[in-house]
């Protein structure tokens, strides 16, 4: 048990999530409610079949699973009904600021319009100031589709600028190096977009991957990324740059007995801005306020350094100056009141 943090304390802090995946967030009863919906025949009709079928051991598994479930969402309103359930459950977990992923392109190649993708989540993210949530959208490529699908899905979303706050690149690493989308990045980062990259845990030629997204294509933030450690001078880089990671304990649980704890703890002790998230919640079993609670637990975090993930959360947040200091005036109050 850990010492003094409880799942009510880590549920209730102040905090910003910056890695969640918005289709990610499909839980089993939704799943079923839109396949009715639109008369898809996904092959159960209880929620109990859905989650049995929430079953893998790596990334390629669970990416067999997760895109074919994704045939349940066909139009704007199914897009708007899965951002707002989980943005509901946002506010239940006392996220204050959260950066939406999504993969137009998952959607497209399934004869999905990207507008219908993008009214669908912008709609939820504008009702979500009724939740006491604000939230943005950051449009992530498919690092397994090609550079062509990429330069078209850029160009496609330049005019919904204003309802994206920054891009990302996500799937499956294997092969696709993130220099694959140099240009891409680039593009985007002149068009004033925020860039961030998956670094996923453990995959071939991590450090490499890492080297390019930060050194090259000057990424602010590094989703997952904890394979950095391996690599102490990329540690100081991060550290004095102040770019954050983004560490998901829960789905680094599937692949990693140890969750990446170790890591995210010897990168906190050398002050790089690491931040706990939770990935794509409806399959890895548990919310932002579940993950801070399962490597407090596991690895005693003390409150402190409970409050300083939260806080690194706002830090690398891409928010005004003046939203920050706001919200960890509240996340001091909060831990002081603890």
């Amino acid at each position: 048990m850990a010492t003094d943090v409880t799942p009510e304390f880590t549920k209730n802090l102040p905090k910003a999530e910056l890695h969640l995946h918005i289709e990610g967030t499909l839980e089993p009863d939704l799943k079923l409610k839109l396949a009715q919906r639109n008369h898809i025949d996904i092959g159960q009709s209880t929620i109990e079949e859905v989650q049995k079928t929430y079953q893998y051991d790596d990334l390629a598994s669970f990416l067999a699973v997760y895109y074919p479930a994704m045939n349940v969402l066909q139009h704007e309103q199914d897009f708007y009904d899965l951002a707002f359930a989980y943005l509901q459950r946002a506010a239940a977990n006392n996220v204050r600021h959260v950066e939406i992923f999504f993969d137009p392109q998952a959607h497209t190649s399934r004869g999905v319009a990207f507008e219908t993708v993008i009214h669908g989540l912008h709609r939820a993210v504008v009702d979500a100031r009724a939740l006491n949530v604000d939230a943005s959208l950051i449009m992530c490529f498919l690092r397994d589709f090609s550079k062509e699908s990429a330069r078209k899905t850029l160009l496609e979303a330049m005019n919904y600028k204003d309802m994206i706050v920054g891009i990302g690149l996500d799937s499956d690493e294997h092969n696709n190096p993130p220099l694959k989308f140099a240009r891409q990045f680039e593009d985007a980062a002149a068009a004033g977009l925020h860039l961030t990259t998956h670094c996923d845990i453990d995959q071939k030629d991590s450090i490499e991957h890492i080297r390019q997204a930060l050194e090259i294509m000057g990424v602010e933030r590094l989703d997952h990324g904890t394979n950095i450690v391996e690599d102490p001078d990329l540690v100081d880089f991060v550290a004095k740059k102040h770019i954050g990671l983004t560490s998901c304990p829960l789905s680094n649980s599937f692949v990693s007995p140890e969750m990446k704890g170790k890591e995210v703890l010897e990168l906190l002790s050398k002050n790089v801005k690491v931040s706990i998230h939770s990935d794509d919640p409806a399959y890895f079993g548990g919310y932002i306020g579940d993950n801070y609670y399962a490597i407090a637990d596991k690895f005693n975090l003390t409150k402190d350094q409970i409050v300083t993930l939260a806080r690194n959360s706002f830090e690398t947040s891409w928010i005004s100056d003046e939203k920050k200091a706001l919200y960890i005036q509240q996340l001091t109050d909060y831990a002081a009141s603890h």
